[in-house]
Formats: structure tokens, C-alpha cells, sequence
């Protein structure tokens, strides 16, 4: 009779592998075939909402294009003296050349300006900087128009005389200050094929009560081409990369195109980038480790079948499970080597790592050629931190590691260090010129806006460089000298680089000294003193304001001035101690000079502090002095960070009763934009302009282009360092409303107020 126990191999045979191993091969197939579809669909989904934001960016772009175009017309628009010379029977062509035409090309770089006299025949054309003949013309006349017609109100009636026609209003949310009577009408338009922007605006005097010119308005006729600066723009702010224009909407593979359409329907031509794929870059990335995945799937189920026949082998069994502890056990060692050697955050190595190369790098390194060490510390990341939270800070870290990543060659090391600081291990260059032109790029990739959360942020670099062998020492030694050097260019601006030279290492010692010195001084009191400078009216007769100045009287240097005191101040924390006493004392003047303005100078590291506004507006309450007596002085370093909470605590103030003004205007980030979204009441013309007049005519031409860009937008424009009767004169002829300046006082000390004024007060506007 025959055994009923069947062989080992009969049990794991055909029949079991078509009732088991078949369908869980097949059930994980088409898991694995699901998973990667929905990976690429969703892929295909992000790439199609970023295209589709990436057109909205260069739709809002061309719209910001026009509202600025517009907006610089303002400036000799609005202008009586410009009307009355048309109004002649022979105009000065020349003096219009100088105050319309090279003004708005060098000022705003318009490619062409003209002006149509009231029966619509053009009387001046400026183009590309030169003035060309009135039958130029010609060239304009087709795409200008129907804007012509639109701003005489022969095209439609507009009940509202803001709106700017055909069609095309200021973007919702803008503060841009136009005049109430200025009418603009700005389009796309095709100019002899090329795509551009245009703008058409009645030239009226200031005064509301002025009869208009016999036989209707003169019209100013703007243009800007967008095959210019406008898509280096785009690629610059708005991150579009590749952007060109086209006349066809044929497009290379990897491109998009978006056609530009005028509000009358009318294309003018096409604008090509290759859009940001996010999607794509996440199927790069992804498709690998989902065929990893597979083939792993496929060789543990082709392990499992194994493993099924293998069963009546006990040895062969045992011997898997030895081989698998084995691959586990090198697995976990190359993990747990990974870990110690490279940051978590980025990838990249570790301060570990770095040092581990640094010292194999030096003690091998040839005779020829430099090395290097770069130590770079993000300036403004707290603030980002602080406002986005740990995970847009943590983006930010990593979206810097990649940039600095994709700027070094393959034998050079990029380490985080941690925080927000990192380090660059320089293989051989074949001079410090070449180390030096690395940092600079490195300095302006970092300065480029990062997109952190669906939000554009600013940061920038300041980077300290030792190079081998002028820096003789070990590699410990290298990065103390590259920090010293960081810590240089930081106290020099930051968004720079600095190699380091052994005098630093005195001038570290030197500031070491101070800030020490400046608590104890901070703490008693005893050796600060504010001094305040008069602020006088445009003809420099009445004093109606003061500014106040802090100074330190230090025991073994003798008297510093702010710059010696101030930046180190910023750097350790102490300015906000240091700002709210200076604005306490301040409190005080103005308690005792009711009818004056006290100028406060706030510093960008108290204007990002958290709850600043509330400080601020509590000090002044709590010394009894009024806000609106109190004027606070800000850069234009903070307008470039576009900030929320800083734009929010400025708000905060002004609607507390503070007066806001720039200081240095014109020496930093100037620009319309800015201007628009911060609003301040003054502006201050930086007392370099002041000094250079008589000197250079560039100096003159600024100047008159702040104080008219002032008035078009109601600013108050102050001028500082006025030494010179000359200067005084000038300025006043030109409409500044304040001026400043040795030429009427030196700052002096509360106690010597008295004596200064006399009578020589007056009451703020």
C-alpha cells in the first residue's frame, strides 16, 4: 500500500505556486503599477500649477511694467514750467531735451518719448536718448493712437478720473500717489514688430485752477520695449528662467509660451521660458528608487520561492539568514557612517567631515596653486526665521546648500557647519583673484530672492576667506582666520567678501574691547550723551526740528561717534537697549520744545526686533511726549528685504502718530516700488549729493530727481550736510522743504539748546 506522506518537493510544487506565489506576484505588480502612476500623475499635476503661477508672475510683471511706466511720467506730467515753455511760439527744444526727454531716458530708461501738441501733430521725439525729427514720429503713431483717443475721451467716457483707459488699472492693494487730474492711458503695443508698453498722459500744470492751453492739453507719449531689460527682469525677480520674446509661438522642446495680448484684443507677440517643473524634477528623483523598489519587490519574492523549495535544506536555510545578518549588519555600519559625517538637513557634510578634509587636503597638498577656506554666514536668516518658523528656515538652509552646491567645481567641498552657517573647502585655484571671483559669485547668487513657503525672501552672504599658503598654519588655524574675516565683512555691510590680513586680528581684539566697554557704559549711563543737531525751513531762517545724535564719551579713547560704536551695537544685541534710551532722552527734549520735531534714527536690527512698534510706542508714552512729535529715521536697507512684519511695525507706528522718513535716500535700494509698499512721509537726500555739488552735475541732476520724485508722490524731501551758502541756495531752489548741515550748527548737547534757538523757532508743520 502506498505511503500517504508526500515528499517535500510535491508539497511546494506547481500546485502551490499557482494557488500562492502566482497571485501575490501579480497582487504586487499591480500595486506597484498603481503607485507609479499616481506618482506621475500627481508630478503632472505640480508641473501644471507651476506653470500656471509662473503665468501669472509674468502677467503681474507686464502689469507692474505699466503702473511704473505711468508713474514715471508723473514726474514732468504734472509740471507747470514744462507747460508754460509749450505754450511758446518757439519753445526751448534744448531745455525740454534736459528736463523731459534725457530725464526720463536716464532717469526711468525710457526708449522713446514725444509730446503732441493740442491738435495732435507731434511737436518732440526722444529716442534711445537722442532727439530725433517730429516726422519720426511716424513710427509711434500707429500703436499710440488709440491711447491718444482714449485720454482726449474720444474713445469712451470714463467716470472715474483715476482709471487709467483702455482698460488697465493700477493692480488692487498698490499705494503708488498719483495726482487726482492725472489721466494715463497704457497698453501693449506692437512698435515696428516689437512687443513693448506704453503709456499716454495729458501734460497739466500743478495748480487745479489753471486754465487749459488753447486748442486742448499737450499729450506725453511714453514707450519701453519688453525685448530688453524687461525679460532680464523676469529672470532677475520673478524667477522666470530662459525668458525671451518671440514673434511666433513656435518653441523648443522644454518651453513655454504665453501670448501677450493688448486690452484691444491685439497680439503683439509672445513671451518663451522654460517653466520651473517641479513635478518632472520629483519624477527624476523618484522613478530610480520606484525601480529599486520593483526589483527589490521581485528579489524578495524570488528569495521567498527560493526559500519555499529550500525548506527540507535546513542548511541552505540557515545559511540565508547568516547571509542576510551579514548584508543588514554593512548596512546599518554605512548608515550609522553616513550619519556622522553629513548633515541631516541638506546632505551635505559636517562640520566633521570638513575638518577631516581640510586636514588631508593641506597635509597633501602641492607646491603650486592656492587653497582655500570660505566661512559664509547668511545675513537676515533669524528674521526669516522668525517670520516663516522653523520649517520655511529650514527650506531657506536648504535651498542656499544647493545653490552654493551647484557654484563649486568637483574637487572642492561644501560643508554646513550649522545654523545658518557654511563653509567651502577650495581646491587648487591658480590665484587668490580666482578664490576672490568664486565668493563674488557666491555673494550674488545668495542676494537673488529665494521662494520659501509660496513667499519671495532676500537674504545675502557675508563670506570670510583665508588662503594656503599666505595664511601659513593648520587647518584650525585657516578657519579662525576665515571667521575673523567673515566677522569683517559683516562689520562692513555684510553682502560681501573679505580676505583675511593680520591686521584684523588686531582690529577683532580692538572691537572685543568695546563691546565690553559699551555694556558698562550702556549699564551706568554715566559716559553716554545726546547731542541734537537743528533741523532748518527751506531758506534756512527758522529752526523747525531737531535730530538727536548719540555720542560716547569713552574714558581712555576720548569722544566716538556713532560709527565707531553702532555697528557693533547691531551685531551683539545691545542696540535696542541703546536705541530706547537715546528715544527717552529724546521724549525729554521734546517735552521741553513743544512746538519742534525730534528725529529719532532707527536701526534695521530694531526695526526687525519682534513687538518693536508696541516698545516704541510705549517709551514715548510713558515720558509723557507726544508720537507726533517724534520723527523716526529708517534706511532703505530694510525696504529691501520686503518684509512683512517690518512693513507692519512702520504701519503700526504711523498710525500710532510717528512720522517716518529715509535716510541716505538714493544711496541704496532706491525705487519706486519700495517706495509704494513702505510708506514714509520724507525722504532724506544723502549729505554725499550735498557735498558733491559745484562739483559734478551728476550730483545736481540726482538731487532734482528726488526732490521732484517727492513731490509727485507728497513726500517731504530733507537735505542733510549743507555746509556752503551755495549749497543752501541751490537747494532751496530746487524744493527741498528741510535742510541740515554744519553751515547752521553743529549738534550740541541739551544744555546749549536754549542758547542755539533763542528765537529761531518755529512750529512743525
Amino acid at each position: 500500500m502506498p505511503s500517504r506522506d508526500r515528499p517535500s518537493s510535491a508539497r511546494f510544487g506547481p500546485r502551490f505556486i499557482a494557488a500562492v506565489v502566482a497571485p501575490v506576484l501579480l497582487l504586487a505588480l499591480g500595486l506597484t503599477g498603481f503607485a507609479v502612476s499616481a506618482l506621475r500623475s500627481a508630478a503632472a499635476q505640480a508641473d501644471r500649477v507651476s506653470i500656471e503661477r509662473q503665468e501669472r508672475e509674468v502677467r503681474l510683471a507686464v502689469d507692474a511694467a505699466l503702473d511704473e511706466l505711468a508713474q514715471s511720467q508723473s514726474g514732468v506730467g504734472i509740471w507747470t514750467p514744462l507747460v508754460l515753455e509749450l505754450c511758446k511760439a518757439a519753445p526751448d527744444w534744448t531745455w525740454v531735451d534736459e528736463n523731459v526727454g534725457v530725464w526720463l531716458s536716464y532717469v526711468f530708461a525710457h526708449d522713446a518719448d514725444a509730446i503732441l501738441a493740442g491738435d495732435g501733430h507731434p511737436v518732440y521725439l526722444m529716442r534711445d536718448g537722442v532727439r530725433r525729427a517730429s516726422a519720426d514720429y511716424a513710427a509711434l503713431a500707429g500703436a499710440a493712437t488709440p491711447l491718444v483717443r482714449a485720454v482726449r475721451g474720444e474713445a469712451r467716457a470714463s467716470p472715474n478720473p483715476h482709471e487709467r483707459l483702455p482698460g488697465r488699472a493700477l493692480p488692487a492693494g498698490s499705494t503708488v500717489r498719483t495726482s487726482p487730474r492725472a489721466v494715463h492711458a497704457t497698453d501693449l503695443v506692437a512698435i515696428g514688430g516689437r512687443p513693448a508698453i506704453m503709456s499716454v498722459m495729458r501734460i497739466i500744470t500743478e495748480d487745479p485752477g489753471s486754465p487749459a492751453p488753447r486748442g486742448g492739453a499737450p499729450l506725453l507719449v511714453s514707450a519701453r520695449f519688453l525685448d530688453t531689460s524687461f525679460v532680464q527682469r523676469l529672470a532677475r525677480i520673478q524667477l522666470v528662467a530662459g525668458a525671451r520674446l518671440s514673434g511666433s509661438p513656435r518653441h523648443a522642446p522644454g518651453e513655454q509660451a504665453l501670448t501677450l495680448v493688448s486690452s484691444r484684443g491685439q497680439r503683439v507677440g509672445y513671451l518663451l521660458w522654460r517653466p520651473d517643473r517641479p513635478g518632472a524634477a520629483v519624477w527624476r528623483t523618484m522613478a530610480p528608487s520606484a525601480l529599486a523598489a520593483l526589483v527589490a519587490l521581485l528579489a524578495t519574492l524570488a528569495a521567498l520561492i527560493a526559500s519555499v523549495f529550500k525548506l527540507v535544506r535546513s542548511d541552505a536555510r540557515s545559511l540565508a539568514k547568516l547571509n542576510a545578518a551579514h548584508l543588514a549588519l554593512q548596512a546599518k555600519e554605512a548608515q550609522a557612517h553616513h550619519l556622522a559625517y553629513h548633515d541631516t538637513l541638506t546632505g551635505l557634510p559636517n562640520r566633521a567631515a570638513f575638518n577631516h578634509a581640510g586636514d588631508q587636503l593641506l597635509a597633501h597638498a602641492p607646491g603650486e596653486g592656492v587653497h582655500a577656506v570660505l566661512l559664509i554666514d547668511l545675513d537676515r536668516f533669524k528674521q526669516v526665521n522668525d517670520t516663516l518658523g522653523h520649517l520655511g528656515g529650514d527650506q531657506l538652509i536648504q535651498l542656499v546648500a544647493a545653490r552654493l552646491q551647484a557654484l563649486v567645481d568637483a574637487g572642492d567641498l561644501v560643508a554646513r557647519l550649522g545654523g545658518d552657517e557654511f563653509a567651502v573647502l577650495v581646491s587648487a585655484r591658480a590665484d587668490e583673484t580666482a578664490v576672490g571671483a568664486l565668493a563674488g559669485v557666491m555673494v550674488a547668487a545668495l542676494r537673488e530672492p529665494f521662494t520659501v513657503l509660496g513667499t519671495h525672501v532676500f537674504i545675502g552672504a557675508s563670506i570670510g576667506i583665508a588662503c594656503h599658503p599666505r595664511c601659513s598654519g593648520d587647518r584650525s588655524e585657516l578657519m579662525r582666520m576665515a571667521d575673523i574675516a567673515m566677522y569683517r565683512a559683516k562689520a562692513e555691510g555684510r553682502d560681501g567678501h573679505r580676505f583675511f590680513t593680520e591686521d584684523m586680528d588686531e582690529s577683532v581684539k580692538m572691537r572685543r574691547a568695546i563691546e565690553h566697554d559699551l555694556r558698562r557704559a550702556i549699564a551706568t549711563r554715566r559716559e553716554l550723551i545726546v547731542h541734537y543737531q537743528p533741523r532748518m525751513n527751506a531758506g534756512g531762517s527758522r529752526v523747525i526740528g531737531l535730530e538727536a545724535l548719540v555720542r560716547w564719551h569713552h574714558p581712555e579713547r576720548g569722544l566716538l561717534a556713532p560709527d565707531a560704536f553702532i555697528p557693533i551695537a547691531e551685531e551683539t544685541g545691545l542696540i535696542r537697549d541703546l536705541g530706547a534710551w537715546v528715544l527717552r532722552d529724546a521724549c525729554a527734549v521734546a517735552r521741553a520744545w513743544p512746538s519742534l520735531s525730534i528725529a529719532v534714527n532707527l536701526s534695521p536690527v530694531q526695526c526687525r526686533a519682534r513687538g518693536i512698534a508696541a516698545e516704541l510706542i510705549e517709551i514715548v508714552r510713558h515720558a509723557g511726549a507726544r508720537p507726533q512729535q517724534i520723527e523716526l529715521e529708517v534706511t532703505e536697507s530694510i525696504l529691501l528685504d520686503d518684509d512683512d512684519a517690518v512693513r507692519d511695525a512702520l504701519a503700526a507706528l504711523r498710525h500710532a502718530g510717528f512720522r517716518i522718513a529715509l535716510d541716505d535716500f538714493g544711496t541704496g535700494y532706491s525705487s519706486l516700488g519700495y517706495l509704494s509698499k513702505f510708506e514714509v512721509d520724507k525722504i532724506k537726500i544723502d549729505q554725499s549729493f550735498t557735498r558733491r555739488l559745484g562739483e559734478s552735475a551728476d550730483a545736481a541732476a540726482i538731487i532734482q530727481a528726488v526732490v521732484r520724485l517727492g513731490q509727485a508722490m507728497g513726500l517731504a524731501v530733507s537735505a542733510e550736510g549743507v555746509e556752503t551758502r551755495e549749497q543752501r541756495a541751490f537747494l532751496e531752489h530746487a524744493g527741498c522743504n528741510e535742510l541740515q548741515g554744519f553751515l547752521f550748527s553743529a549738534a550740541v548737547p541739551p544744555g546749549a539748546l536754549a542758547a542755539l534757538l533763542g528765537g529761531r523757532v518755529e512750529a512743525a508743520a
